[in-house]
């Protein structure tokens, strides 16, 4: 078989501590996942039933170095979360078997152009252009599970040219990671390469370019990147 046109590269994030690449299939996004973001949004939330979001997995990044603004927005918004790379796929996925289907967890940066999530939303419209935004999804390299203890516990933060902006904690996550694997498996036939990007504490807001942020979660990892000129 030829292709008609060049196929793009398959998205990776580096294995720490080794030279393996992990391919990324998909990235989905909890929505509202801290209560405290959901009332800074102006939103309560709803613990029936958890809710998504997609971004493309050719929109991931490495959280480091120069990362791109994104054009057409006067709001782009940082979200400090962690990340959950599953090794594993799967239907239907007990909460108690969840952990089985984890490859390794990494902290990122969902970036969001605020204003025209505000905008979509006001006219009920979708707001895909807000959230799938080309280098949006950020992520350090992946820590494999057997070397992080508790992901469920501990400090997430970040902080923006030296001040702390959003700090939390992954306990106070309203669904856990277990409960978003298992929920997520009744709606999608899970893949090894997938993204779970597990939301975001309180204190979101907007970046410039030249700005440098770091950000990090307990006994997971750490990154430092600066915001550049959005892409020509």
């Amino acid at each position: 078989m030829t292709f008609a046109v060049e196929p793009a590269p398959t998205p990776t994030l580096p294995v720490r501590g080794t030279d393996a690449a992990f391919p990324v299939h998909r990235i989905f996004c909890v929505g509202r996942n801290y209560a405290a973001h959901a009332a800074e949004m102006g939103a309560e939330v709803d613990r029936e039933a958890p809710f998504y979001f997609l971004k493309s997995a050719h929109h991931l990044q490495l959280a480091q170095g120069n990362v791109p603004m994104a054009p057409r927005t006067e709001n782009y918004h940082h979200e400090v979360e962690l990340v959950v790379a599953l090794g594993r796929g799967g239907r239907n996925i007990p909460q108690d078997q969840a952990f089985d289907h984890v490859f390794g967890y990494g902290v990122g940066l969902d970036m969001t152009r605020r204003d025209v999530q505000a905008t979509a939303k006001a006219k009920g419209r979708p707001w895909d252009t807000a959230k799938d935004v080309e280098a949006s999804a950020l992520s350090t390299p992946l820590e494999p599970a057997a070397n992080v203890a508790n992901p469920a516990q501990g400090r997430i933060a970040l902080k923006v040219n030296g001040s702390v902006r959003q700090e939390g904690d992954l306990s106070e996550h309203v669904w856990t990671i277990e409960e978003i694997i298992a929920d997520l498996s009744t709606l999608y036939t899970l893949r090894a390469g997938d993204l779970i990007f597990m939301g975001t504490p309180s204190g979101v807001g907007p970046v410039q370019v030249g700005d440098v942020l770091m950000g990090s979660a307990d006994g997971i990892a750490d990154f430092t990147l600066t915001m550049a000129p959005p892409l020509a």
